[in-house]
C-alpha cells in the first residue's frame, strides 16, 4: 500500500466513492490506501440515498461469500483431521496447548476458552490423572453472576461445584468477552506430569526441527 502522506485530492476521492455507495474494499482498491486509512475518512460519510441499496447488496453479497468460505473451510479441515482423533494425536494437542498456555512451574493451565479447557481434561484423563486430583480455581469479572460460572465450569469439567475451590472477582466489565470467566486447572502431585509434557514438547520441537541452535 501507498506509504505517503495522504493528499487532499485522495481524502476528496474517499468521500465522492462512499457517497455513490462504494463498499470500503472497493475504495481501498481505486486509491490504493489500506483499511484504516480509508475507514478514517469515510466512515462519516453520508451515502446518496439512491445508493444505499446497492451497498447493502455488496454487503449482503460478501456476507454469502464468508459463508460459502466458512464450508469449504469446514470441509476440508475434516477431510485434512479424518472421523477420530487417537490418544497420540489428542496428546500431541494438547501438549501444543500447554506449550502455549500451560504453566512453567506447576502442572497447570488458565484460559477463558471451554473447548480449550476440555481438550486439556480429555489429555488428563489419557494419561491417567483422576479428577479428584484438580484444584480448580475461577476468575471473573464483576458483571458475572458467580453462581452461573461455578456451574458452567463444574458441569464442563464433570467435577462437583464443591471442588471449585476459589473464585476471584476482578475489577471491571468484560461478560461479553468472557463470558463465564477464566478457569485454571492444577492438577496436585502433577510434578512427575509436568516434566511427561514438557518431554513431549521438547520431542514434538526435535522431530519437527524447530530446536533452537
Amino acid at each position: 500500500m501507498n506509504g505517503h502522506k495522504i493528499t487532499n485530492d485522495e481524502v476528496r476521492e474517499i468521500i465522492r466513492l462512499r457517497k455513490l455507495g462504494h463498499s470500503l474494499p472497493e475504495i481501498m482498491a481505486k486509491v490504493n490506501r489500506g483499511s484504516s486509512t480509508v475507514f478514517k475518512y469515510a466512515k462519516n460519510v453520508a451515502i446518496d440515498s439512491k445508493y444505499l441499496e446497492l451497498l447493502r447488496i455488496k454487503q449482503g453479497g460478501s456476507k454469502k461469500r464468508s459463508d460459502q468460505q466458512w464450508i469449504i473451510a469446514q470441509e476440508k479441515a475434516r477431510k485434512l483431521i479424518g472421523e477420530t482423533l487417537d490418544s497420540k494425536s489428542r496428546i500431541l494437542i494438547a501438549a501444543a496447548l500447554y506449550w502455549g498456555e500451560g504453566a512453567k512451574k506447576d502442572f497447570s493451565l488458565t484460559n477463558s476458552d471451554p473447548r480449550l479447557i476440555k481438550t486439556f481434561i480429555n489429555f488428563l484423563k489419557d494419561v491417567g490423572i483422576e479428577k479428584d486430583q484438580f484444584r480448580i480455581t475461577l476468575r471473573i469479572y464483576e458483571d458475572l453472576e458467580e453462581d452461573k460460572a461455578i456451574q458452567f465450569w463444574s458441569k464442563l469439567i464433570g467435577t462437583p461445584k464443591k471442588q471449585i475451590l476459589n473464585v476471584n472477582v476482578l475489577q471491571g466489565k468484560k461478560g461479553g468477552k468472557l463470558k463465564y470467566g477464566m478457569c485454571r486447572i492444577r492438577v496436585t502431585k502433577g510434578g512427575p506430569y509436568l516434566k511427561l509434557i514438557q518431554s513431549i514438547i521438547e520431542l514434538i520441537t526435535l522431530k519437527s526441527g524447530t530446536t533452537p541452535s
